[in-house]
């Protein structure tokens, strides 16, 4: 196994030294730098000539060449970011992605902009696989089904429309008309009915079951939507929302009795009662942490408090979950996972009236956070940077849903028809066992190869996004850079997503031997 990784990972840097060259080429020769000052008619055009080559190492320090070989360039920038040995401080391992055309420093800039872009494809990744491999698993295991044939029209319609059409329509109205409604924010009749009729239809088309059981779901969705949206009207619940210790308790009981049903069984006693109680103490970890939460003054205390919660978690479940420790593991983790975001859920939701008074208008359409936002609290600050995010987020999330969803149904389909899933059926294994430990693990398999490219392509088709919703980010770097013919920002971006991209097709290989330990051979 270690010869299989370290071969794979020795093609990694041959792979990112092969592109660079390449990229490096390509871009000194798309343009001339120095050609907006040649047509200039200032006085001191010359001089400033003179400086940007200095700058772009264009020139010759004993000749008056202007333009250096492109190698020579390429091998002074590779070295800069190799980390070579800098000769006034004796250290080694500094890297340095040079500087723009106008005299900043690329490092700095690549990494702010990395921060931007990856907080935004990170989370879009990870909602379109969770949401798309459960779509794609559950249209599998009803095919042909009224489920099956809905999602496939609208992962069809997601998959086809125009990333920059899907985010200038987000823009108009998740944003601006959101911010408008939000200025008198109350249901109008119309709108009750409409998403009362919406979800009548979408529920019972979700849980499935005979006709008559479909229709009884959608007149009790109907009705009670109905009901629910004229009392959170009159509560002012968009205005002060909160979710409250009652709806904390119910999901915390659902989501442990949802996941033990779904991997053990209802009827495995250690593991249902180890889920309920991570469950229990994740409602009075509720109550004893909010204060100190409150009193949070940046990410690392949260961040803290949800590594504890995993490690509690995991002791649960290996000490008390008894002969299926294993699956009793996967219940609390799970449980514990989800109670955590509920309850910072339920934080934001605190924050949000803060936020409202610091910024009547919340979405803003360009950038990804407020200047000038007038808030010292921690929490109205960070609901800011996610009510920025959120829009990017459902676009990236939604062109890369459909791509999850079609292929995870696709590789579903060939293995549950394999032999092995007829002879596991045969032999009375339950079928939560032949799908989530036969079906699903074979399934995973193509499904490593599409997580490892749509990550890497991501970053890119980014780049229209952000343009879009204006975010100061790796688009705007690459973009400002290519037309400036300044190579030295343009290969920090091209290094960067090619690093991702070569760096998460290594993690698929090793995922495939891991999964069929026949790839290991």
């Amino acid at each position: 196994m270690l010869n299989y990784i370290f071969k794979r990972f020795g093609r990694l840097f041959l792979v990112l030294f092969g592109a660079s060259l390449l990229s490096y080429f390509l871009v000194v020769h798309s343009g001339d730098p120095l050609q907006d000052l040649r047509e200039s008619t200032d006085a001191d055009a010359e001089y400033q000539m003179e400086l940007r080559a200095e700058q772009l190492n264009l020139m010759l320090p004993w000749t008056d060449q202007y333009y250096l070989p492109w190698y020579e360039r390429y091998w002074d920038w590779l070295t800069g970011v190799l980390g070579c040995l800098d000769p006034t401080d004796s250290i080694i391992g500094v890297c340095d992605w040079g500087t723009t055309i106008n005299g900043g420093d690329v490092t700095a800039q690549i990494a702010n902009a990395a921060a931007v872009s990856l907080r935004l494809v990170l989370i879009a990744t990870l909602l379109a696989i969770v949401l798309g491999v459960l779509t794609g698993i559950i249209s599998a295991l009803r095919q042909y089904s009224v489920f099956d044939y809905s999602m496939s029209f609208v992962m069809f319609l997601f998959w086809s429309l125009p990333l920059f059409w899907a985010a200038v329509i987000a823009k108009e109205y998740l944003a601006i008309r959101y911010n408008d409604w939000m200025a008198d924010p109350h249901f109008a009749p119309t709108t009750i009915l409409i998403v009362a009729v919406l979800l009548a239809i979408a529920i019972p088309t979700i849980i499935g079951g005979s006709s008559r059981r479909r229709i009884a779901t959608g007149a009790v969705m109907f009705f009670y939507t109905c009901t629910v949206m004229p009392f959170l009207d009159h509560i002012h619940f968009m205005e002060q929302p909160r979710l409250g210790t009652g709806f904390i308790a119910i999901a915390a009981i659902v989501l442990a009795v949802g996941f033990t049903a779904m991997i053990a069984g209802i009827h495995n006693l250690k593991v249902l009662y180890c889920g309920l109680a991570v469950a229990a103490l994740g409602v009075v970890s509720y109550f004893l942490t909010w204060n100190l939460m409150r009193g949070a003054e940046s990410y690392l205390l949260p961040l803290g408090l949800f590594l504890l919660t995993i490690a509690i978690c995991l002791a649960i479940g290996r000490i008390f979950g008894g002969y299926a420790k294993g699956q009793a593991t996967a219940v609390t983790v799970l449980t514990g996972i989800l109670i955590s975001g509920i309850i910072l859920l339920d934080h934001y939701m605190y924050t949000w009236p803060g936020l409202l008074s610091a910024k009547p208008r919340p979405i803003r359409t360009v950038g990804a956070s407020t200047p000038n936002l007038r808030a010292d609290d921690f929490w109205v600050v960070s609901l800011d940077q996610l009510t920025q995010l959120w829009l990017p987020t459902l676009v990236i999330m939604l062109t890369s849903l459909a791509t999850y969803t079609r292929y995870t149904r696709s590789s579903m389909l060939e293995v549950i028809q394999q032999d092995y899933i007829r002879t596991a059926r045969a032999k009375g294994v339950t079928e939560r066992t032949v799908v989530l430990k036969h079906a699903f693990r074979n399934a995973m398999i193509p499904l490593a190869t599409l997580v490892a490219f749509d990550f890497a392509g991501l970053i890119g088709g980014a780049i229209i996004v952000e343009r879009v919703f204006g975010w100061n980010s790796m688009g705007t770097m690459f973009i400002t850079g290519l037309s400036n013919v300044d190579p030295a920002p343009v290969m920090a971006v091209i290094v960067f997503t090619g690093g991702i991209a070569v760096l998460f097709n290594f993690i698929a290989d090793i995922l495939y031997a891991v999964l069929d330990p026949r790839i290991r051979v």
